[in-house]
């Protein structure tokens, strides 16, 4: 893509936003076409959803699961821009209007933009396919900072996700994801999560593969929410000119076939 992409970020006086349009403005093969936040917020040189919708080709989306929704089906009704939306914590209702919202224009959409968690995505997949149920159980263990308001994370859940997928099972069959109390003994093939939250931790997830005789633990840890941001921006310019259609980081990397 020889022009540059106009790209619009949201939510754009938050941490997330902020980094987001620093890298934009950063990226040579980009243009900060626009930047807002909330309804009745300005100043900072901020537009409003309106004039982000009409100077964008993409807008990056780090919100709220509300305003994300939102926004998803506005654009939607115009027949764009394109989106990238990082926001976690949507209830199944919320992705399937998001869903709903990709039939009309190009949407990516994922828990995590780190290259090195879209690996380990697939290694846990593989590890999964490859390690009986019966003799190996999976345990994911996410940390966060202490002003994260979703647990588990959407990282965790996309490794999850990728778990369950290796087993060919459904998630939402064999998630354990809260113990307390008398439990029980661990009922064989569940797929358990555990949350810590404190401090400043920007998030490391681990994914333990625990049996009789010995344990094997992938993990990934975040050193620099830089790299949330730019990994984002390369969703923005590779969905630019995209057809209609909802994509994951998967799919921007090139890791597997539509």
């Amino acid at each position: 893509m020889s022009e540059q992409v106009n790209i619009a970020v949201a939510g754009a006086l938050g941490r997330m936003g902020r980094a987001l349009a620093q890298v934009v403005e950063d990226d040579p093969r980009a243009h900060l076409a626009a930047r807002f936040d909330r309804p009745g917020v300005e100043g900072e040189g901020l537009t409003d959803l309106a004039g982000a919708l009409a100077a964008a080709q993409v807008i990056l989306d780090f919100t709220t699961p509300e305003a994300s929704v939102a926004l998803a089906e506005k654009a939607a009704g115009r027949g764009g821009p394109a989106l990238v939306i990082g926001s976690t914590g949507l209830s199944p209702d919320q992705i399937r209007r998001i869903a709903t919202a990709a039939e009309r224009i190009a949407i990516v959409r994922s828990g995590n933009y780190s290259l090195g968690v879209n690996l380990l995505m697939g290694l846990v997949r593989q590890a999964a396919a490859a390690l009986p149920a019966l003799d190996w159980d999976i345990e994911i263990l996410e940390t966060h900072h202490q002003r994260k308001v979703d647990a588990p994370s959407g990282t965790a859940l996309m490794l999850g996700q990728a778990a369950a997928d290796g087993r060919s099972v459904d998630l939402e069959k064999v998630a354990q994801r809260g113990r307390d109390g008398i439990t029980g003994a661990r009922r064989p093939g569940d797929i358990g999560f555990a949350v810590l939250r404190g401090g400043g931790v920007i998030g490391e997830h681990s994914v333990m593969f625990a049996g009789e005789s010995e344990t094997l633990t992938l993990t990934h840890t975040a050193l620099d929410r830089g790299l949330f941001a730019r990994g984002a921006v390369a969703a923005a310019l590779w969905v630019a000119d995209k057809g209609p259609g909802l994509y994951d980081m998967q799919d921007v990397l090139g890791m597997k076939d539509r």
